[in-house]
């Protein structure tokens, strides 16, 4: 059996999923109709997890395809200039599109317009699995978003069957967006697939009750897949706080107040910042605890990758809040 927290403390990890450009209003406050300027960065959640896995110093590869065009090209040269490897970023021509995010730093009826018809990232395929050298790595993560459409949906079960054979724990950030699915049963039925073939589960409390069948059966769920010895359920419930299930044991922890300008990016920075405190030593609760800070540090700032702390920054962030509810 996979040693999940020792694969983790590798600090080596292969991310799947979609690279794509984000553009938020300028200054905080103004809405996206309103604007006369925008900033454009680096967004989509994998690239996003990449980004904070690197800049706590941890080595992260992003396998994913980008479209042959001007956009796909500026995902690349964000990637690199963050210090993500590209080395399975394969471009696609055709009418396939990076994924575009439109939003603003606005809290009060915020807005993220997500143009994602014909999307890139879901032309990855079975053959792109397998050039991959997975010895390289010490841990697979991926979002759930890639299983929504073919080919990627059967190309991450690839990358899930190769990861076990060479002896690698599977991340798995549930992150359902009902956008990009054909359907509600769809996407229940295989998110619950990917979770079952997978040895750290990390969802909310929406995601956990959709895969379910009901908000009220969520948690159930999570204990249910936290019964498999070794594995790792993280149920996430917002303001609330977070449980972690893990070796017959149920952790409950707060978060750190902040004044939000928006709400995307947050599980993104949890996760990112959740395995590189494991990495760096840490329990477990502490790993939850400084994923929930970097959490408020990026909901707290405009953009996502951009906005993802490093090690200083989280230092400085634990020094001066006043700390975690309970």
């Amino acid at each position: 059996m996979v040693d999940l927290i020792s694969a983790i403390k590798g600090n080596r990890f292969a991310v799947f999923g979609r690279a794509g450009m984000d553009v938020f209003a300028t200054p905080i406050g103004v809405k996206s109709e309103d604007a006369g300027m925008f900033a454009a960065d680096l967004g989509g959640s994998s690239a996003n997890i990449c980004v904070g896995l690197v800049k706590f110093g941890g080595n992260a590869t992003l396998v994913t395809s980008v479209s042959d065009d001007a956009v796909g090209r500026f995902c690349v040269n964000r990637l690199k200039e963050y210090g993500v490897d590209t080395r399975y970023v394969r471009s696609v021509g055709g009418e396939a599109r990076t994924s575009l995010a439109v939003y603003e730093s606005c809290i009060e009826d915020f807005q993220n317009v997500i143009y994602r018809n014909g999307a890139a990232d879901f032309q990855v395929t079975p053959e792109d699995m397998d050039q991959v050298n997975y010895a390289d790595w010490s841990a697979l993560i991926t979002a759930g978003t890639v299983f929504a459409a073919e080919p990627s949906r059967s190309a991450t079960f690839r990358a899930f069957e190769n990861a076990r054979a060479a002896g690698l724990p599977v991340i798995f950030d549930i992150d359902y967006r009902p956008y990009s699915w054909p359907s509600p049963e769809v996407a229940a039925e295989v998110l619950s697939r990917a979770g079952e073939e997978s040895d750290m589960i990390v969802g909310n409390d929406e995601e956990f009750g959709f895969m379910a069948g009901g908000m009220d059966k969520g948690l159930d769920m999570a204990r249910r897949l936290a019964e498999r010895d070794g594995r790792i359920v993280i149920y996430k419930m917002g303001a609330e706080g977070a449980i972690t299930l893990h070796g017959g044991e149920e952790t409950r922890t707060g978060i750190f107040p902040v004044e939000a300008v928006k709400p995307n990016g947050a599980g993104d920075s949890f996760l990112s910042g959740l395995l590189s405190a494991i990495a760096q030593g840490h329990s477990l609760r502490d790993a939850v605890m400084r994923g929930s800070a970097c959490a408020s540090i990026v909901v707290s700032k405009p953009g996502c990758a951009g906005a993802m702390p490093d090690l200083e920054g989280l230092e400085a962030f634990l020094e001066t809040h006043p700390g975690p509810t309970k």
